[in-house]
């Protein structure tokens, strides 16, 4: 199979491209990941370069090679029950003391193929019971929401979900499906997701009581980060908890948010 080898020239262009649209900083070490993902673009297409797929996507049509590119350059690996300190927070210090009446919001701002969207769903549906929740989940990526809608997985994804959430939630796969699994109907049809980047302004969305924004910040500069805490936080209701990845800090960006614990900020009630 023919490698592919990007030049210092070639990476700049994709380098400048995704900042530009989604404010994604890639560091020299990403030279590898961009080309793997996007050499089996070059041999879909059967060019000999990437400056040759730079031309072609730049010159595709919405919804065509540019967000094939795009799929490609911000999906990141997620799991179920990721950090499970935010989970036992989530459950204890939040949900626990959650009162009856107004419906709960929570939004999974960059929710990937879906897992977390889903982890919290089964939360929310085992302590919250009764009391009414909805959950947004959004990502920049087409492709994996479009993964999260199906909510259907590989059963070697699965190991952090409980024992009585799997039972509760997950459907085994058989036959043809075996090896995966799905989540319930009633629960998948109780989440939203859609498309947005977090970089241009959010719409109308709603407010909500929890947002969680993990293991994304990482991938931005500071004055990127501070744009898109600002316009998160936003859309948080006064008192409202904020979810940051346990690699990720907040410190210096947004005077309306104060720590709780590490990793999780609560807004101003004032705000």
């Amino acid at each position: 199979m023919l490698q592919f080898k990007i030049t210092d020239s070639e990476f700049k262009l994709f380098k400048t491209f995704i900042y530009d649209y989604a404010g994604i900083n890639l560091s020299e070490e990403k030279k590898a990941l961009v080309t793997s993902r996007l050499s089996k673009r070059l041999r879909h297409h059967s060019l000999s370069s990437f400056k040759e797929y730079y031309d072609l996507m730049v010159m595709s049509p919405p919804g065509g090679e540019r967000q094939v590119a795009i799929d490609l350059l911000t999906t990141n690996e997620t799991y179920f029950f990721r950090e499970p300190k935010h989970f036992e927070f989530l459950k204890k210090q939040i949900l626990l003391n959650w009162g009856g009446g107004k419906t709960f919001r929570l939004w999974s701002a960059a929710s990937s193929s879906g897992e977390e969207a889903y982890s919290i769903a089964m939360m929310l549906d085992d302590v919250l019971q009764s009391h009414p929740w909805e959950i947004f989940g959004s990502d920049i990526s087409s492709r994996v929401l479009k993964k999260a809608q199906q909510g259907h997985y590989l059963q070697d994804r699965i190991d952090g979900i409980p024992l009585e959430y799997l039972r509760k939630y997950c459907l085994k796969g058989t036959g043809e499906h075996e090896g995966t699994l799905l989540i319930d109907k009633t629960l998948r049809q109780r989440l939203t997701f859609s498309p947005i980047n977090l970089k241009k302004p959010l719409g109308d969305v709603g407010y909500f009581d929890v947002i969680f924004l993990r293991n994304v910040l990482i991938y931005f500069d500071q004055e990127t980060k501070a744009k898109v805490v600002k316009q998160l936080v936003e859309k948080l209701k006064p008192g409202g908890y904020f979810f940051i990845g346990h690699s990720e800090s907040l410190k210096g960006i947004n005077e309306d948010l104060k720590s709780v614990i590490p990793t999780v900020y609560q807004k101003n009630t004032q705000s």
